[in-house]
């Protein structure tokens, strides 16, 4: 690797940018993409390199490249500091992503509620655009309250988040839709939020919603089968 791409990876990587570096095989070649100068198929194969999450080797035409995936720590960002909250970020954590608990509610949005983790305490509008949800960012919001979690979805669906979900009822989830609507927001857009949020596992406590919540949020990011939604009972 010369010194140049390195030091165009690294400047990458502390902006925490996703990045390829793909090499030539058997020549030793070298590009960082994305790259406006890349061959187009070279730059596909390197954005489905990233979106799997997973370096190796793929031929296009007669060469063969060697793709290194760089990706930053995925991102869930969590609107709500309330109970089933607690229970999710530690897990959330445990799975390695990088977790943002947002709530402008000073009392609940504690370091003693949730030790080692980002708070943001401003208004969930400006706190998640401020955060710019991009492909390898989730949100949740788990409040149940409109003036704080349909602001966090305004901006969430304005977003390139990969998963979009809302805690809550059927009930709950269709009036939150008739809100968005009337803010603008398209049936395609409505249609990336998951709510009730979370696979149906009969889940109860909030230690078994939140395992839910990640079950789909793995569920989605992995392309795998979502099966039955959550019943309105594990998301009221």
């Amino acid at each position: 690797m010369t010194p140049e791409l390195l030091a165009a990876l690294n400047t990458a990587r502390a902006a925490k940018r996703p990045t390829v570096v793909a090499t030539r095989l058997p020549g030793g070649e070298q590009i960082l993409l994305p790259s406006p100068d890349a061959a187009p198929d070279l730059a596909a194969a390197a954005m489905r390199a990233l979106e799997r999450d997973e370096s190796g080797t793929v031929k296009l035409g007669e060469t063969d490249w060697f793709l290194n995936v760089y990706n930053p720590p995925m991102r869930l960002i969590v609107v709500g500091a309330v109970h089933i909250a607690q229970a999710l970020v530690p897990m959330a954590a445990m799975m390695g992503l990088n977790v943002v608990v947002v709530d402008p509610r000073r009392t609940f949005a504690t370091p003693e509620r949730f030790p080692n983790v980002t708070i943001i305490t401003e208004w969930t509008d400006e706190a998640v655009e401020a955060l710019a949800p991009d492909i390898r960012t989730g949100v949740v919001t788990l409040t149940h309250d409109p003036k704080l979690d349909d602001p966090a979805l305004d901006i969430a669906l304005k977003s390139d988040a990969f998963y979009i979900g809302a805690l809550g009822s059927r009930k709950t989830h269709a009036a939150r839709l008739k809100r968005l609507r009337e803010l603008g927001h398209t049936e395609a857009a409505l249609a990336r939020i998951r709510g009730p949020v979370g696979l149906n596992i009969g889940a109860i406590t909030a230690a078994e919603i939140g395992l839910s919540v990640l079950a789909e949020f793995v569920a989605v990011r992995r392309n795998a089968p979502l099966g039955i939604k959550a019943p309105q009972s594990a998301a009221a």
